[in-house]
């Protein structure tokens, strides 16, 4: 049974804005299968630094996504 917080979250390998930031991208160690990922949803824009991106709209892994106006390729 998923949760609601799984259900969010995008799987690796999606289109995303190449400006979208998590925490999860500085944490330089090999995975722990005994250490679950939280995907905790907490992400930033590489622009403004904060959870909206330059147009006022959420950054996060389901709007930072081809057809923003902001949107970069990775």
């Amino acid at each position: 049974m998923s949760t609601d917080r799984e259900q969010r979250w995008t799987p690796l390998g999606a289109e995303r804005c190449a400006c979208l930031r998590s925490k999860g991208m500085f944490i330089d160690v090999e995975p722990d299968p005994l250490v679950p990922n939280p995907h905790d949803g907490f992400y930033w824009c590489r622009h403004t630094l904060t959870c909206l991106g330059p147009d006022g709209e959420v950054a996060d892994d389901r709007n930072c996504r081809p057809g923003r106006g902001c949107y970069e390729d990775i």
